[in-house]
């Protein structure tokens, strides 16, 4: 078993590398942009303004929205402090492109509530409005690694476990 997480740990590093090496300016300033998305101030405010039915058809997608970012949140929270992994460690002349909330790597965090927010949206719009706001929610887990603040492998985790909790949500009829 341990000789297949070092594998993996291995491929993990080696993407993460591979897709720092390709930063640019103005993609910089795009990635950052995006992951804020799932700041929690901004994931928050946009779950309870959909939940709260401020957008007349997609109360029941904000609800479940709401659900899942709630749950996806504290599993994320126990995962950090049950497996303390730390972020990434670049290379000399490469640095994290934005602070962090804390030292912890897996799962991750924004890319766990951009999913918790986009897959519910994704399912009750369906189509190219889904694919496309399903789309925005990859994205912002990608932007993590591409900021050098993740590995491939946390924000993996946090899409399963988003998948996990809305599965479950939609289970209990929440």
């Amino acid at each position: 078993m341990s000789s297949i997480l070092l594998r993996l740990g291995h491929y993990d590093e080696r993407l993460l590398l591979a897709l720092v090496h390709r930063r640019r300016p103005m993609l910089d300033t795009f990635m950052r942009g995006i992951s804020r998305i799932a700041d929690w101030p901004v994931a928050v405010a946009i779950t309870l303004y959909l939940a709260g039915g401020f957008v007349p058809g997609i109360q029941e997608a904000g609800i479940r929205m709401a659900w899942t970012l709630a749950l996806s949140h504290l599993s994320v929270e126990v995962l950090k402090r049950v497996f303390t992994r730390e972020r990434p460690e670049l290379p000399i002349g490469l640095n994290w492109l934005m602070d962090v909330p804390d030292r912890f790597s897996f799962p991750s965090g924004h890319a766990t509530a951009g999913m918790a927010m986009a897959l519910p949206l994704a399912i009750a719009f369906g189509g190219l409005a889904g694919f496309a706001i399903l789309s925005v929610g990859i994205v912002i887990g990608i932007s993590r690694c591409y900021l050098g603040v993740h590995y491939p492998g946390d924000v993996i985790a946090g899409w399963a476990l988003t998948l996990t909790m809305l599965t479950g949500v939609i289970a209990l009829g929440l």
